[in-house]
């Protein structure tokens, strides 16, 4: 799908997981509507990584459910760092939320 073809219910129904998909909506109704756009185009990045990955995850799906483990030329790496680089811009500004005026 073209960058540019992406809604809102599309990157919604596209997300594999509960926790992403109410990550996407919290992003979108959280974000001030000038930041929205720059939100967007990174759920809509993110979205056309996972279709373009999709083939890889079925066949690996597919070996998997026959033989019982994951097809050598795959390799399990521990992302932790990764998610955890990702996540802080989102930590940074639901802080900032919490400090309106009182």
């Amino acid at each position: 799908m073209a960058h540019e073809d992406w809604t809102v219910d599309r990157l919604h129904v596209a997300l594999p997981h509960s926790a992403s998909r109410q990550q996407l909506l919290q992003d979108v109704n959280l974000t001030p509507i000038e930041n929205l756009p720059a939100v967007l185009d990174g759920w809509a990045a993110a979205a056309e990584r996972l279709e373009s990955a999709r083939p890889l995850i079925e066949a690996a799906r597919a070996h998997m459910k026959v033989r019982g483990v994951l097809p050598d030329e795959l390799e399990a790496r521990d992302v932790t760092a990764e998610i955890l680089d990702d996540a802080e811009p989102r930590r940074e500004r639901r802080n900032d939320r919490g400090q309106g005026a009182a």
